[in-house]
């Protein structure tokens, strides 16, 4: 059963309880985006089959408002960041949450029983059973830990995983689950988080080009350049941050048919030191061979071809502890373009 959220009310109901009763929640935080995005909002849900709270990691610099949005990086391989982790909450913010909850619940009206005994007994758990007051007599030293979720994956079994009810651990100790949050989680979430310019190529002969004729392809180099995002938390006694950078190293043309060769002929177009990609092609050069372009064999009749580019960037991260940039997974993104094809026109005398 899923907690109901209005403009007035939010209903969030524990986890696992002994009846064995389940209930998911949804909390929803504002994460600051910076560089340029104040303002912008972007919805992080809490998760799992555990109680959550809303997720205090806010990303600055080129980052997106929202992580389903074009522009996103898609991973090389099987890789992917994390769709849940946990994060510390203090004794203070977590015995409130679980009151306000608890009140919310118990005093709306048509509330069904089994949610009330749920959440009844979620709150002594923490107040009256195992802890004694949310642990507020030691709030100086050490943190409650929830797990969060990310919102757009909330149905992937990934984010199932995060299903630990809340625990207390002591400041400096390793929290004894898998995906509690690091400098690394960030930099991993932070990756999700990476705004890319569109990829679309300049040609030459544009959008209409001829058949066996050479088609120049180059990318604006003041568009492609390292882009970074940079995830923090400061949450109690924990206080992290970690830095995200692409870089774009290649280029990938496709041409949509296989009547077509590419340049080079393994259609893989490399970045230069200045950050140019391709050349841009100027009166006096149709008698080279484009650095980076296309020749299509064919016509493409009454339709187009759909080339496909593909631009692959190198991914680092630097942050809390770890001064040096370390790889992570590259990524790519790209989109398709339309490419007329017509064949010569002869004239005969």
């Amino acid at each position: 059963m899923h907690a109901v959220t209005t403009s007035r009310t939010r209903l969030v109901l524990a986890g696992v309880v002994a009846a064995c009763v389940l209930f998911s929640s949804t909390a929803y935080a504002d994460v600051d985006l910076g560089s340029g995005n104040e303002g912008a909002s972007v919805k992080q849900e809490g998760s799992s089959k555990g109680y959550t709270l809303a997720s205090r990691i806010t990303f600055s610099g080129s980052a997106k408002g929202n992580s389903g949005s074009s522009g996103a990086l898609a991973a090389v391989g099987n890789w992917t960041p994390p769709a849940c982790w946990y994060e510390p909450r203090s004794a203070e913010e977590f015995s409130k949450q679980v009151e306000d909850e608890y009140n919310t619940t118990m005093n709306t009206p048509g509330q069904a029983n089994y949610a009330k005994a749920s959440v009844g007994q979620f709150r002594n758990d923490y107040k009256d059973g195992k802890y004694k007051n949310y642990n507020l007599d030691q709030k100086d030293k050490g943190s409650w830990w929830v797990a969060v979720r990310d919102q757009d994956r909330w149905m992937e079994p990934e984010a199932q995983r995060c299903d630990q009810p809340p625990f207390w651990a002591e400041n400096g100790d390793t929290p004894p689950v898998e995906n509690a949050v690091t400098p690394q989680v960030l930099a991993e979430l932070a990756y999700n988080r990476i705004q890319l310019p569109t990829t679309n190529v300049t040609l030459a002969p544009a959008d209409t080009t001829k058949v066996n004729l050479p088609t120049w392809a180059w990318l604006d180099k003041s568009m492609f350049k390292e882009v970074s995002v940079t995830a923090a938390l400061n949450v109690g006694a924990l206080n992290i941050q970690a830095t995200t950078t692409a870089k774009p190293v290649s280029l990938k043309l496709e041409p949509g048919t296989a009547d077509a060769e590419t340049y080079p002929a393994t259609g893989d177009c490399t970045f230069g030191n200045d950050g140019s990609i391709g050349e841009p092609y100027v009166t006096g050069k149709a008698g080279r061979t484009p650095p980076c372009g296309v020749k299509y064999l064919r016509s493409s009749g009454d339709g187009a071809f759909k080339l496909q580019v593909t631009v692959t960037w190198d991914i680092t991260w630097t942050g809390t502890g770890n001064p040096t940039p370390t790889r992570l997974p590259d990524g790519t993104f790209g989109n398709d373009q339309d490419v007329i094809v017509q064949e010569i026109q002869a004239i005969n005398r």
